[in-house]
């Protein structure tokens, strides 16, 4: 018996041991400092990291502890957020500026570390601050620990795929026109891959990214939409693809020719060289939800060249039309979890907040004796629940709840809408008694470990239009998703309780609803709101404030020392 007992201690020494050595410590420094670059004819000065555009790729492996070290030389604040990363117990380290965290000023530096555990795919980072995301960002790629196989074949190489949007404009100048006039910003000049605008742009024949590959064989893309206000439709010429996750999330092989991704999301796919060899335009190009209003009708594209072709007219795919809605619907809706692959978390079944929230745009009064630029003459805004988010100035969130400061927020976001109407009827998109929603800093309070339920549902206020929803430090799975205003009896029935998808951000249907369902394992304050870029200063945004859990392993640590403060 005492033998027995020996060896299985030392088996589980050795278990233990085996463990630790599968997790690194990986480290990188960030120097963030202005770049000049030429793109479309003329030399612009960007914000940029490690002087590139992408920002450098960060590889590490479930399990790893990431360092990062951001030195801010630009003349802008500046946070980094780490998006889709759990923060479990490192909410610190979450970086939406005045969220988790006050600013790095000019001139100052903070350290950004956090394990990554329970996570496989690809991820990535992005400045949280204004609109300086825009050329602040790279990839994040997070591989199988150690002795960990992926759930498909292994692919004969991995490709990040960022797409991108540039403007022949300093961004934050862009940013805070439309601050100053209360209208939207001025759009985009073209769009990216991997920092790349493409051969369609004026002086650009030799900034047309090239991928090349051999018949035969499998390449992993890991695709980013890293582009500030625009979903986007992604093609291969010829080429068929087979979708293996989404947000670092495994899903069931699904084949398809079109890509459609939202600003914050990712899919990683599985390409096969298996066409003539010859050349292959891959393009990619917007999905405007909501024509109405202005977007970069432009199209980026880059080349898929064969070892020994020869041909110099590559093929085009045909892209979708910028408002196929079906299109983007159906690549959305038929997505599923890979159920029992790595990382899978069954579906929480018992609901503990269950929470109905309209997510659309509205007005803000324009002050007296000021022009805006708004609809009607007005500031355009956006709301949850008709409250209109307001970041706070004086402190972070996440500091006035572990350090329990007072006036910073008020934990009164509304489980349901204080109004129920038509959510979806676009005759009332100008209806003055429903456009303006009050600015407040309102939060969500949560138990540790409850259960969330939230029905997302669009509205037709100013505009129907798609909208990418993010939640910071959780993953959640997507029940279901449809057209219309979102009816109990009839859509509960086509919920996916078995395997459906998991993201970190949800792209709700143009005049449709989403339902997602979450635990809050993770005690913070987690941002939520809209991923197009223009909505987030508008006020389409709310926050989780999760509670503390019972023991010293679910409570939230104290901050590290060198946190900025504001």
């Amino acid at each position: 018996m005492a033998h027995s007992t020996l060896l299985l201690a030392c088996a589980l020494v050795v278990l233990a041991s085996s463990t630790l050595a599968s997790a690194a410590i990986v480290e990188h420094t960030f120097h963030v400092k202005n770049l000049t670059i030429g793109r479309l004819c003329r030399q612009q000065t960007i914000t940029a990291v490690n002087g590139s555009l992408p920002g450098p790729t960060i590889r590490v492996h479930e399990g790893d502890t990431l360092i990062v070290h951001v030195f801010n030389k630009s003349p802008y604040n500046l946070t980094i957020h780490w998006h889709g990363i759990f923060q479990l117990l490192s909410a610190w380290a979450d970086g939406p500026s005045m969220i988790t965290q006050c600013p790095i000023t000019p001139g100052n530096s903070y350290t950004y570390k956090f394990r990554i555990v329970n996570q496989e795919g690809t991820l990535w980072w992005h400045a949280h601050f204004s609109m300086l995301r825009a050329t602040v960002h790279g990839a994040l790629i997070i591989r199988p620990r150690s002795g960990h196989k992926y759930p498909f074949p292994k692919p004969d190489k991995e490709v990040p795929i960022i797409l991108g949007e540039w403007w022949n404009a300093d961004i934050i100048d862009v940013a805070n026109q439309a601050q100053a006039t209360g209208g939207g910003p001025n759009i985009s000049d073209a769009y990216t891959i991997n920092g790349r605008p493409g051969d369609l742009y004026p002086c650009s024949q030799n900034q047309t990214y090239t991928l090349e590959v051999e018949k035969g064989k499998t390449y992993l893309l890991r695709i980013i939409n890293a582009a500030l206000n625009n979903q986007l439709f992604f093609k291969i010429a010829n080429h068929n693809f087979t979708v293996v996750a989404v947000d670092a999330s495994y899903t069931e092989p699904y084949v398809t020719d079109v890509v459609v991704i939202a600003p914050g999301q990712t899919t990683d796919i599985l390409l096969k060289a298996d066409q003539p060899v010859g050349s292959y335009y891959m393009a990619a190009r917007a999905y405007a939800s909501a024509p109405q209003i202005p977007f970069d009708n432009t199209t980026t594209r880059g080349i898929v060249v064969y070892d020994g072709a020869t041909t110099a007219n590559p093929l085009m795919p045909v892209l979708p039309a910028f408002n196929d809605t079906p299109t983007a619907h159906r690549f959305y809706s038929n997505l599923t979890g890979l159920k029992d692959g790595p990382q899978w978390v069954p579906v929480p079944l018992q609901v503990d907040e269950p929470m109905f929230v309209t997510v659309g745009l509205g007005l803000d009064r324009c002050p007296a004796n000021a022009t805006c630029q708004g609809l009607n003459g007005q500031r355009n805004s956006a709301s949850m629940n008709n409250h209109s988010f307001q970041a706070p100035t004086s402190l972070s969130l996440l500091q006035a709840f572990f350090f329990n400061v007072g006036g910073i927020f008020t934990p009164d976001f509304p489980d349901n809408p204080p109004l129920i109407f038509d959510f979806t009827n676009t005759a009332l998109s100008n209806d003055s008694s429903l456009l303006f929603a009050p600015k407040r800093t309102s939060v969500k309070t949560l138990k540790f470990n409850s259960t969330v339920e939230m029905i997302l549902q669009n509205t037709a206020l100013v505009a129907l239009e798609n909208h990418p929803m993010h939640v910071h430090g959780f993953d959640f799975h997507v029940l279901a998703q449809g057209f219309g205003n979102f009816d109990a009896a009839r859509d509960r029935q086509k919920f996916n309780l078995v395997n459906p998808q998991r993201r970190n951000t949800i792209a709700v249907p143009v005049g449709g609803w989403a339902v997602i369902r979450f635990r809050a394992n993770n005690p913070g304050v987690w941002f939520m709101h809209c991923h197009l870029d223009v909505h987030l200063p508008w006020g389409l945004a709310t926050a989780f404030v999760v509670e503390n859990g019972p023991t010293p392993s679910t409570r939230l640590p104290p901050p590290p020392a060198d946190l900025p403060q504001c």
